[in-house]
């Protein structure tokens, strides 16, 4: 089986090579990714809780679904991809902005990527998969933001990074 690789960029977002993940996360080399967001009819997001098998932050809240690009695909069949890969469903995804960020874990690896931040809308329940996603959960960004700043430890670093930056995108 091939090693899953990631596109390696440049911070214009241009590719300059292909990696396969984990050395990339252990070398910490920037490399693009996204993030979805998606939102029900009454402005609620959708997280999910990473399953417990995952290398790395197993347990802990995010977006509902983010991960990397394959080359030559694009960001919005990416987003679709791991959305139906992660969480069941599809729908139509935009893309809202993206920006670069570092997040060092401590089992050694790094997070750095050009991250894609796209949105979508959907009103029913996912039908997750138990390797991906251990549940899920419906809530507002005022209620994400006040429980992120009660409980930090409860949300994956780089969702804190990108929820910062989609709040203040929103507000």
């Amino acid at each position: 089986m091939m090693k899953e690789q990631v596109v390696l960029v440049n911070e214009l977002d241009e590719k300059v090579g292909l990696m396969e993940k984990i050395e990339a996360h252990e070398k910490a080399l920037l490399h693009r990714a996204f993030s979805v967001f998606i939102l029900n009819d009454k402005n609620e997001i959708m997280l999910q809780q990473r399953a417990w098998s995952k290398y790395h932050s197993p347990g802990l809240w995010t977006n509902t679904c983010c991960s990397h690009q394959r080359d030559g695909e694009s960001n919005i069949d990416a987003g679709k991809r791991r959305l139906m890969e992660e969480m069941g469903f599809s729908t139509n995804l935009k893309e809202l902005f993206h920006f670069i960020y570092i997040a060092p874990f401590d089992n050694g690896l790094t997070e750095h990527e050009l991250d894609h931040v796209m949105i979508g809308h959907y009103n029913n329940d996912p039908v997750i998969n138990p390797d991906e996603v251990a549940s899920f959960k419906w809530m507002t960004a005022q209620d994400i933001k006040e429980d992120m700043d009660q409980r930090p430890e409860d949300y994956t670093e780089w969702f804190k990074i990108i929820f910062d930056k989609y709040y203040k995108h929103i507000s």
